[in-house]
């Protein structure tokens, strides 16, 4: 099954499956009760997200330099052996699980989600 790469509290689609949240902090001024209610994630899991200086790097990007920073930075960090194995999980259990996993940054092409697809993709993942 493929998995989806989202925007954290958007509607969910059809068939979207587990929604992970791969960011460092929970959503600001909701009730963690409401997480999923509310769209955000089902499941937290801030492992897969830039470390504060990585992230920093992503922010304050205003180049293609600066964004191929953030990427050679965010890949070094998913490179390590714990987010390394995570993703392999992740790649295997999408062959028999539905899930999204996202980020709440508006746009995808300067969010790690954009990384965090590639990743997967290079795993064999199928990534809508």
């Amino acid at each position: 099954m493929p998995i989806r790469i989202v925007r954290l509290g958007s509607a969910r689609g059809p068939d979207e499956g587990l929604r992970v949240g791969t960011v460092r902090r929970p959503p600001r001024g909701v009730a963690k009760e409401r997480f999923s209610t509310d769209n955000w994630y089902d499941v937290w899991y801030p492992d897969l997200a830039p470390s504060v200086e990585t992230m920093k790097l992503g922010q304050t990007a205003a180049s293609d330099k600066d964004w191929a920073a953030f990427t050679k930075a965010y890949r070094k960090e998913m490179a390590e052996p714990q987010a390394a194995r995570t993703l392999d999980l992740l790649a295997a259990l999408s062959h028999t699980a539905a899930m999204s996993m996202g980020c709440y940054c508006e746009e995808e092409s300067r969010c790690h989600r954009s990384i965090l697809r590639a990743l997967l993709a290079e795993r064999g993942v199928s990534v809508i």
